[in-house]
C-alpha cells in the first residue's frame, strides 16, 4: 500500500472542517491535520496575501481520485490547491492502521 499526504487550502476554517469531515466519515481519509496558514499568491492579475487553512490529508494512494473528486463538489475555490505527496517512511503500525481506516 502506497500512503500518502494530500495538501489542500480552504478559504475559512468552516470550509476546511467541511472537507474533513467528509473524508474521513466515508473513510477516503484517515485523519486530516488543519492549521491556519498565511498564503500569497497571484490570481488573476493580482497579488493575495490572506489567511488560508492548511489541510492534511492521510490516506492511501489509491484513494486519491475519490478525494479530488469530493474536494472539488465541497470547495469554494475555482481552482483549488489538490497536492499529494507520498509518505516515504513510518511504521508499519502506520501503515496497518491507516489501510484499516481508508
Amino acid at each position: 500500500m502506497d500512503a500518502i499526504i494530500i495538501s489542500v487550502l480552504a478559504s475559512s476554517e468552516e470550509e476546511a472542517l467541511n472537507i474533513a469531515n467528509a473524508l474521513v466519515k466515508k473513510h477516503l481519509a484517515g485523519a486530516v491535520n488543519i492549521s491556519r496558514v498565511r498564503s500569497i499568491y497571484y490570481w488573476k492579475q493580482k497579488v493575495y496575501d490572506q489567511p488560508e487553512w492548511l489541510l492534511l490529508i492521510k490516506t492511501r494512494k489509491e484513494r486519491f481520485e475519490d478525494i479530488r473528486a469530493e474536494v472539488i463538489k465541497l470547495h469554494s475555490y475555482e481552482v483549488p490547491e489538490i497536492a499529494a505527496f507520498p509518505i516515504t517512511s513510518t511504521s508499519e503500525a502506520y501503515i496497518k492502521w491507516l489501510k484499516g481506516v481508508t
